[in-house]
């Protein structure tokens, strides 16, 4: 039976981050139950607010889809009074997470050295685009310059000779979101032993090196570096994309057995009779060597068929295979709903609002998309209340301009 509680329940996150790696490190945490307080600056607030079009009503999609379930308050820290109310959230919290540029929250007061003197146990979490060490330190960084320097550009397109390809999705600001939360889990086991926080500090550019394990490899032991092979795969053969008659699907024949079993689902004696026998293909590493005539000889044969056909036939032969689908088709793939990878929630402004699910599953403490992203400022006197400002100390903030509440000048807040 599933319980009520996630497994991050109580967990309190103070969240200082915009745009993408950090609101994604605070998701996930938040999508796994941790109440995440997420501090937006005055007046402007996360600059993924203007990332637009598109827009879900009036909102940006791209802020509503990377801050559900978290709170939202709207603090102005260049002011005395809004950096005294965050110093009395991280009184109380568990975790703060913040990207700033190095230097940024040390000029506020809210440094590590100084936060974790005051309060040991706070777990104090950086995202950076190089990491808070070394010589780049300083550098801003964007997931753009992260991929150029992680070498994935230089391993991703068409083939050589080709210029430098971006890989479509921001994979180093998410893959830095999703180390920074798997540091924080780390941090906080640690601190049951010790009584004690410390740094989580992870980089955009250290999340583009650690995609590049299998190609270092290569470069390793060879000496030379690895560059773009389209869909193919550095190590392994036939695992590709191949054209069908009426589309593409992807092919892992990536072991012996799997080989065996796509020449014989391929049916190719009448177009290429000696395939099995063939010494070019006989082993994988044959295979890589020849990877290109092993790439024109199946390219034929999958064309016979449709991507349906050929994907019914792979499946009954034991062959890993999928088809190539766009966002949208992915969105309505019948596995993608069943794992509940699709959600909707309803937005006070927005309406219905749809994002991606949590992609963890817990058998007895689920995580949950329980609430929308907030509009700016939405939770700022609910929380204050909570963490005991008085209503009359609130509206006095709020009067100072420290902190932003919507419809200033009401006494409540739609939750």
């Amino acid at each position: 039976m599933h319980s009520n509680a996630g497994p991050l329940n109580d967990l309190k996150v103070i969240e200082l981050s915009h745009i993408l790696a950090g609101p994604a490190c605070a998701m996930l945490l938040a999508d796994m139950r941790a109440d995440v307080i997420k501090v937006e600056r005055v007046p402007d607030g996360d600059d993924s607010r203007r990332m637009i079009p598109p827009t879900m009503g009036d909102e940006s999609a791209a802020f509503l889809v990377m801050n559900r379930n978290k709170r939202g308050i709207a603090l102005d820290l260049r002011t005395d009074a809004g950096r005294g109310v965050l110093s009395r959230l991280l009184k109380s919290a568990d975790v703060v997470i913040e990207n700033y540029r190095r230097g940024t929250m040390e000029q506020m007061g809210f440094g590590y050295d100084a936060v974790h003197t005051l309060y040991p146990r706070l777990v104090y979490c950086s995202i950076s685009g190089f990491g808070r060490t070394g010589p780049y330190a300083d550098r801003g960084g964007f997931d753009l310059v992260a991929q150029g320097m992680s070498g994935l550009m230089s391993i991703t397109g068409e083939g050589p000779g080709g210029p430098p390809m971006k890989i479509g999705a921001p994979l180093t600001d998410v893959t830095a979101g999703i180390l920074a939360c798997v540091g924080i889990l780390a941090a906080l086991h640690s601190r049951e032993s010790t009584g004690q926080g410390q740094w989580v500090d992870t980089s955009l550019f250290e999340a583009g090196i650690v995609h590049t394990y299998w190609h270092s490899a290569m470069c390793f032991a060879t000496g030379r570096a690895p560059g773009p092979m389209g869909t193919a795969h550095p190590l392994n053969a036939p695992y590709q994309a191949f054209p069908t008659s009426d589309g593409w699907i992807t092919v892992g024949a990536a072991n012996q057995g799997n080989w065996l079993r796509l020449v014989e689902a391929l049916e190719a004696p009448d177009v290429h009779p000696d395939l099995r026998e063939d010494p070019r293909f006989a082993t994988n590493a044959d295979r890589m060597r020849n990877l290109e005539a092993l790439t024109a000889a199946l390219t034929p044969l999958f064309k016979r068929r449709g991507s349906a056909e050929w994907l019914r036939r792979l499946e009954q032969a034991g062959v890993p295979a999928g088809p190539v689908l766009d966002v949208g088709q992915m969105h309505a793939d019948p596995q993608v709903l069943a794992r509940e990878m699709v959600v909707e929630t309803e937005h006070r402004s927005a309406g219905k609002v749809k994002s991606i699910g949590l992609p963890i599953k817990f058998s007895d403490t689920p995580g949950a998309v329980r609430r929308p992203a907030p509009v700016y400022g939405q939770h700022t006197r609910e929380v204050l209340r909570e963490f005991g400002f008085s209503e009359s100390e609130i509206d006095e903030l709020s009067a100072q301009g420290a902190v932003k509440i919507p419809g200033a000048g009401q006494k409540g807040t739609t939750p």
